[in-house]
């Protein structure tokens, strides 16, 4: 079967657990695509893809959005970050790529689990290993657009509530895959991808309404509970 007919159902997959849970629509579309496909070869239709959702919640949500953590904090390094960690990924092999994508959805996934598992209370770090950490997220963005293990760790004990944290991490994915976006576009993969990323839209409108539909019916926390162990899962059979 063709790899990229696999890819069609793991956006399925991933944009009705994002439209359930809140997050992960590219994490978990790479993870489970990353398996059967180069991972350059992914991002030019993920990212793009992802702009769709995220910018019509950034808008939905804008007035919740806390633009001095955004504007001053986030996107000043984590798009400093994606600069650097795409301008090194041509020289990382493919292989290699994959393998370091598997250790962060590890990490990740691990972190996620035990953290339910114990009820974990996050704390805030340090101002400088914040802002480290906050780098470290860009430069995975740039190498995978999944920045969002990093920064959700990097922003731990924030002091933003659920709705305006929510509304601030949307507004990142927006402009930095935004910025991705037009960066595929310059060096040509986006052309390429155009023709299977105009195929994959319709994907995401039925992942959305058919997760909106699985929130109402489903218990939320054991779904995430699902989500990270079938991460887990995955990220060792990425290693593999």
């Amino acid at each position: 079967m063709d790899p990229w007919l696999w890819l069609a159902l793991f956006i399925l997959v991933a944009y009705t657990i994002e439209a359930v849970t809140g997050f992960g629509s590219i994490v978990i579309a790479l993870s489970l695509g990353a398996i059967l496909l180069p991972i350059p070869a992914l991002l030019p239709v993920l990212v793009p893809l992802n702009i769709l959702m995220s910018g019509y919640l950034s808008v939905r949500h804008r007035r919740h959005i806390h633009w001095p953590t955004l504007l001053r904090l986030i996107l000043p390094l984590m798009a400093v970050g994606t600069l650097a960690g795409y301008l090194v990924r041509p020289v990382i092999s493919a292989s290699i790529l994959q393998v370091l994508f598997g250790i962060l959805i590890i990490w990740f996934a691990g972190r996620e689990l035990w953290r339910m598992a114990n009820k974990h209370v996050p704390r805030a770090h340090p101002a400088g290993l914040t802002r480290g950490l906050m780098l470290g997220a860009g430069v995975t963005h740039g190498l995978f657009a999944s920045g969002g293990p990093l920064l959700v760790y990097a922003l731990a004990g924030t002091t933003l509530d659920k709705a305006r944290f929510r509304a601030t991490l949307i507004a990142v994915w927006f402009a930095l895959n935004s910025m991705l976006t037009v960066i595929f576009l310059l060096d040509g993969s986006l052309v390429a991808a155009a023709p299977r990323l105009v195929l994959y839209i319709p994907l995401l409108v039925v992942g959305v309404l058919l997760g909106e539909w699985l929130h109402q019916r489903v218990n939320e926390q054991r779904f995430r509970q699902l989500v990270f162990v079938m991460l887990l899962v995955t990220g060792v059979a990425l290693l593999v």
